[in-house]
């Protein structure tokens, strides 16, 4: 068994089954699935959310893996990639809370909880209105640049995030947003993957779901040029002649998420 308790529930959970008491919070509920649980709640005013994993079960391991996918099997995959982050100084959540047990990957019961991060706005909607109302360029440009920092620091130090898209990309509103003073913060890692270096079949699987996630909020060609300048931390020329096979792969693969994307959502559904 894994059990790791910072304040407030080192204090509120002291001499108690840590796994009955994470069950028992109670709030917003966000996500309720047969084997996950995520749901906010309030502790002493402060705000936290919270993902418990119960286990999927051997059918659904074996058609994720006969599928050529990666189960996500509880909170450790989001725990180490948390630590992983801030060690490697990429802006994200603080747990607060996190604890595994059981050996079976099929039954296995894990948890773990975060602060919340308030008042921020998501990437994808502060963005949203720009082909409408351009913003300043400056700012533009230095969202840009943080965004290609933040995703390469993140797949030098190990971690792939397997849902990088920009509504993932928190951005902190506290105080007013411009190009010389602003915060980014990278959420959901449930799914994300953390080894010793980064293959690159993952890291292109998140910059093509980035890519595509950024498709309609009016960049340039300039824009996504100045990307991969701060995301490979090459002259650009240099960049444009190692990467080629990986920007033509993009292209096409950005096209067909966008074409699956509209089949699925053609009359009138909801994203």
């Amino acid at each position: 068994m894994k059990l790791v308790l910072k304040p407030p529930f080192e204090r509120l959970w002291a001499g108690r089954d840590a796994f009955v008491e994470v069950e028992a919070l109670k709030g917003q509920v966000y996500r309720e699935l047969e084997g996950r649980r995520t749901l906010r709640t309030e502790v002493n005013g402060e705000g936290f959310f919270v993902k418990i994993h119960r286990g999927i079960g051997w059918g659904e391991i074996v058609k994720n893996l006969i599928t050529a996918k990666a189960p996500v099997l509880g909170a450790g995959q989001e725990w180490a990639a948390i630590q992983r982050l801030h060690e490697a100084g990429v802006p994200t959540m603080t747990a607060v809370a996190f604890g595994e047990r059981g050996s079976n990957p099929a039954s296995q019961h894990s948890f773990i909880v975060t602060e919340e991060l308030a008042p921020t706005i998501s990437l994808e909607d502060f963005c949203v209105d720009w082909p409408r109302n351009p913003p300043p360029a400056r700012l533009k440009w230095a969202l840009i640049d943080e965004v290609a920092r933040m995703t390469g620091t993140m797949h030098r130090a190990g971690v792939n995030h397997r849902d990088c898209y920009i509504c993932h990309f928190l951005l902190h509103t506290a105080r007013p947003v411009t190009a010389d003073d602003f915060k980014l913060s990278l959420i959901d890692l449930h799914r994300a993957q953390t080894r010793t270096a980064t293959p690159r079949r993952w890291r292109d699987k998140d910059l093509a779901g980035l890519y595509f996630s950024a498709l309609n909020i009016g960049l340039t060609r300039r824009d996504k040029l100045r990307f991969l300048k701060a995301y490979f931390r090459q002259p650009l020329r240099q960049v444009l002649k190692d990467e080629s096979t990986l920007l033509s792969w993009l292209e096409q693969k950005a096209a067909r998420l966008l074409s699956r994307y509209e089949r699925k959502y053609a009359g009138g559904g909801e994203a």
